[in-house]
């Protein structure tokens, strides 16, 4: 069984986002939420939201032990891109793009895994 949460326009760049998600891909969900309390990224925090939100998905809606628990997926895709822009000399103007995220986290049962 898998049960997954989404965090969407998070005001970061998914580069920046991935290379947090890649810590914590594949490990236990007790062992990954201890990785992201003591990583020293901003992204961090909203994927420790995002991974406690999927957690509680799993017990909630699909009675699972959070021990047998573990972050099967876990992916940002880019979100819309805000458009901004700065003066530059001679009377130029160029764009800034501010880049969003889309996280995604899905958990899965450690039996799944198996079969």
């Amino acid at each position: 069984m898998n049960a997954r949460a989404q965090a969407k326009h998070i005001r970061q760049s998914p580069y920046k986002v991935r290379r947090v998600l890649d810590l914590v891909r594949g490990l236990p969900v007790d062992e990954a939420q201890a990785v992201l309390q003591f990583t020293n990224r901003k992204a961090a925090t909203t994927i420790k939201k995002v991974l406690d939100s999927a957690i509680a998905n799993a017990e909630h809606n699909l009675a699972l032990d959070r021990e047998e628990l573990f972050v099967a997926e876990a992916y940002a895709d880019e979100g819309p891109t805000l458009k901004r822009w700065r003066p530059r000399a001679r009377g130029r103007a160029t764009q800034i793009r501010k880049r969003t995220s889309h996280i995604t986290i899905v958990v899965a049962d450690d039996q799944e895994e198996d079969a």
